[in-house]
């Protein structure tokens, strides 16, 4: 069993953090002492090590509660994994889209701007689409 500090160094997590899981269900009520300190197990850990790793696949804390459920019984939650899984990669090629658009954008604003000995166009852009919105 460890207490919450010994988790904290463990895993990389805020006590804060710890205890907001706890509070929205992330992690089912903690055990404690008799002096009511938290006490985590190493299935605890695993469910942590779960969350951070769904969390750099930029799952919300809601698609983790969903991924926490499906994980007790994966063999019958393989199908709505995958969908969710799927809407996840779908959202992330979206984002990358719009991402190299916006790149795109910077690197020619940047090049008008290396270019142009009056004004910036850079700042001219920014106001242009201010008026236009």
């Amino acid at each position: 069993m460890y207490k919450i500090g010994e988790v904290t160094e463990r895993t990389g997590l805020s006590a804060d953090t710890l205890r907001y899981y706890e509070k929205i269900g992330l992690l089912p009520n903690i055990s404690r002492n008799t002096s009511g300190v938290r006490l985590y197990s190493e299935k605890d850990l695993s469910r942590l090590n779960f969350i951070k790793r769904a969390q750099r696949m930029n799952f919300t804390l809601d698609e983790i509660k969903q991924l926490l459920m499906m994980r007790e019984d994966p063999q019958h939650a393989k199908d709505t994994v995958r969908q969710l899984t799927a809407k996840k990669l779908e959202d992330i090629e979206n984002h990358l889209t719009d991402l190299s658009t916006l790149r795109n954008e910077l690197t020619l604003l940047l090049n008008l701007c290396r270019a142009s000995e009056e004004g910036c166009p850079i700042i001219e852009d920014l106001d242009t689409d201010k008026q236009k919105k």
